[in-house]
């Protein structure tokens, strides 16, 4: 990309929005975080989404701006208060920011607004491109409500782009979190049967199809996934990878008993296809099972 843009990034300190600022960074942006607490330097941000306010006039001097907040859905189990507090930490932060975009005519035109394919729900083999409707379960419902959480900045004229982001990998944990620690032990786990499918994406393709989402001419929802692998071939590949030589089924009740409400993000099936991104121009640096195992396991591409 010719010319650094100057980004304002929600959702920064985990494991997508670190990375996001890193990369951002690296390739010549000039990136400002926004933080719940006093500003300690030039490249953050005041906000308080709860009590709904925000810098305005700082916001107002970026290009763009990337809203990845959000409690972490599966660090912790989904009681009806921690439901509560998972819709209520999305549809806060992306009101604010869209309400905040909509209101001056001097601000940004771009929010890349995070979102997940969660969207779809449990859909088996179907195929979802970005027009399929969206489910009706309670991660369909958190989407729902997120998404339309942004309508005032669409209202506005701003360009929103939803993220909806699918099993991020990476070595540093996240979505693999549960998976990696028996891999290096050398054990594999398969969850359920193996024959849902996961819709992936490597961190640092996440990250490279959000920097290029800040001026593809893309609008609306957007399936950050590389592609969608049966979970028993993405394990497989893992377990290439890692030398291990062991494979433990986990029955799917047992998966259901140990994650609760979130056991549907791991044994549900979305085979989401990432239409919108690959007619954008995108191209995966990790576009194969094999290729992000070698690179979850070394840090370094397939040969």
């Amino acid at each position: 990309m010719s010319g650094g843009m100057r980004v304002v990034v929600a959702g920064s300190s985990g494991l997508i929005g670190t990375a996001l600022v890193r990369h951002l960074t690296d390739r010549g942006h000039e990136v400002r975080r926004l933080v719940r607490r006093s500003p300690r330097g030039g490249d953050e941000i005041g906000w308080d989404p709860v009590a709904g306010t925000i810098d305005a006039g700082a916001v107002a001097a970026a290009d763009a701006v990337v809203d990845l907040a959000g409690v972490n859905v599966g660090s912790r189990p989904l009681t009806p208060a921690r439901k509560r507090e998972v819709v209520a930490s999305r549809v806060q932060t992306a009101g604010l920011l869209a309400r905040t975009l909509a209101a001056r005519d001097d601000g940004p035109r771009v929010l890349l607004q995070a979102s997940g394919i969660g969207a779809y729900g449990d859909r088996g083999d179907t195929v979802l491109t970005e027009e399929e409707p969206l489910g009706r379960t309670f991660f369909s419902d958190v989407v729902r409500r997120w998404e339309d959480a942004t309508r005032p900045a669409e209202d506005a004229g701003v360009r929103v782009v939803h993220l909806r982001t699918g099993v991020v990998l990476s070595p540093e944990g996240g979505a693999l979190g549960r998976l990696l620690l028996p891999l290096r032990a050398g054990v594999a786990t398969r969850l359920g049967d193996g024959r849902q499918f996961w819709s992936w994406i490597s961190l640092p393709d996440e990250v490279a199809a959000i920097e290029h989402l800040l001026t593809a001419p893309v609008h609306g929802p957007a399936n950050l996934v590389a592609r969608a692998d049966r979970h028993a071939v993405l394990l497989d590949a893992l377990r290439r990878a890692f030398g291990a030589r062991l494979t433990v089924p986990v029955p799917a009740a047992a998966v259901r008993v140990a994650l609760g409400d979130f056991s549907s993000e791991v044994l549900g099936s979305i085979r989401a296809d990432p239409h919108v991104l690959r007619e954008s121009g995108f191209v995966p640096q990790h576009g194969t099972p094999d290729e992000v195992a070698r690179w979850v396991r070394t840090g370094r591409p397939a040969p």
